[in-house]
């Protein structure tokens, strides 16, 4: 975005900003705050009101636009009052009035806001069922946005007849725009059938809340509007920038790789699936590159990024990186010069303070001089207290920013 006098340009489109007779922003998601920073710089002289909803302690001093706290990954009420307060903003907007709209990773959890007959504890339960059993971002957030408010394309609903401009920092693989924090200002692809086949997939149907099931129920019936399509008017004056992605973060790992020393190579971007396979695969290539020298050859870095999912079937503690490294760390035992890092580029993995772990060929046998055995830490799904004890966990803190998660593989000489 940039800013020449009382012109707007995005992507070699202008705006001139004296036709507008208001700026509201509006947005959510853990980059919120450092997005609302950079809107601020270009154009607070103008900008009337806004308000953004952030993860807890992901802020920023801003002049115009208002922080709201809230919780993720399982909303909260602080991010329903402020889902109400951005709607407002919505709604006011006028036809010569113009809204940005600040869309980042997280932004479902923080956007929270249950259609009439679905409480948010209802609603907390679903989203704790869909991040347990597996389901990929697009699944989850096909339901998510079938029972919400203001989700699927529904915030631009609100906003319409006024020009409605988004900036959204993907953390999804492939950067589909209807999936980023469930696509509040973007035609939705998804359906109310498609959101109860995905219940049904995972055999959650009849685990869910009555209130839950009947509402999708009678969106399938058509007596429930279905949320805006590809086409619809309410989509005529609006535009979709994405400001940043995952394969930007990726590549800017292998500069600094290859500017260290090593023979780099970027796996994927688009690396998803379960966790603990996820990590095997990087565990082999490792091997390769020591017994081989192949596909490149040590001292190497294999670089990859996207987002893997973990099934929970314990009780610990931990994220899909730290579990990531955890599994890692069984293949890799022994390995003199392999060390693995993943992080999430949030700072925060699962429901932890910490962004990831670290893991090497020492890993495991320093776990057992603590009488840990790692098996039984990944089968408990307790990654974070299993490094933890071995003071391996990856903390940074809030980066204000989420592009998905990075993955290093740094690998040392073809061994003879």
């Amino acid at each position: 975005m940039q800013r020449d006098g009382q012109t707007l340009i995005l992507n070699r489109k202008e705006y001139d900003l004296n036709r507008f007779d208001k700026i509201y922003v509006v947005g959510g998601g853990k980059a919120g705050a450092s997005m609302a920073a950079a809107v601020e710089d270009i154009i607070g002289d103008i900008v009337t009101e806004g308000i953004v909803n952030v993860k807890y302690g992901y802020t920023a001093d801003l002049k115009k636009i208002r922080i709201n706290e809230a919780d993720h990954p399982v909303p909260d009420e602080a991010g329903c009052r402020g889902a109400k307060e951005i709607i407002r903003l919505a709604e006011n907007a006028k036809e010569n009035d113009l809204v940005i709209c600040l869309i980042s990773g997280g932004g479902s959890a923080l956007l929270p806001l249950p259609v009439k007959g679905i409480s948010l504890s209802e609603k907390q339960e679903v989203t704790k069922k869909l991040l347990a059993c597996g389901a990929s971002i697009n699944e989850i957030n096909a339901v998510r946005k079938h029972i919400s408010g203001i989700k699927g394309g529904q915030l631009a609903r609100f906003s319409y007849p006024a020009t409605l401009i988004t900036f959204i920092l993907s953390d999804v693989i492939g950067n589909y725009l209807d999936v980023i924090s469930s696509g509040p200002t973007v035609p939705d692809r998804s359906t109310f059938a498609d959101a109860k086949e995905i219940l049904e997939r995972y055999e959650m149907l009849n685990t869910i809340p009555e209130s839950v099931k009947n509402y999708l129920e009678s969106g399938i019936r058509g007596e429930t509007p279905e949320t805006p399509k590809a086409g619809e008017d309410v989509f005529t004056k609006t535009q979709n920038i994405i400001v940043g992605s995952n394969i930007q973060a990726v590549m800017a790992a292998k500069q600094k790789a290859g500017e260290l020393g090593y023979n780099t190579m970027v796996l994927s971007s688009f690396i998803e699936g379960e966790t603990k396979d996820v990590a095997r695969v990087h565990a082999a290539i490792a091997k390769e590159i020591l017994q081989s020298g192949n596909p490149v050859p040590g001292p190497a870095c294999i670089v990859s990024g996207g987002e893997t999912t973990v099934t929970i079937r314990g009780k610990g503690k931990g994220g899909r990186n730290q579990e990531f490294c955890l599994s890692a760390s069984l293949d890799i035992a022994g390995l003199d010069s392999v060390v693995i890092l993943s992080g999430g580029t949030d700072g925060t993995d699962g429901p932890t303070d910490a962004a990831g772990a670290v893991c090497d060929g020492k890993t495991i046998s320093r776990a057992v001089d603590k009488g840990m055995k790692a098996h039984d830490y990944l089968c408990n799904n307790d990654s974070y207290t299993f490094f933890k004890r071995l003071d391996d966990l990856l903390i940074t803190g809030p980066t204000n920013t989420n592009v998905m998660d990075v993955r290093l593989s740094l690998v040392g000489k073809k061994q003879r």
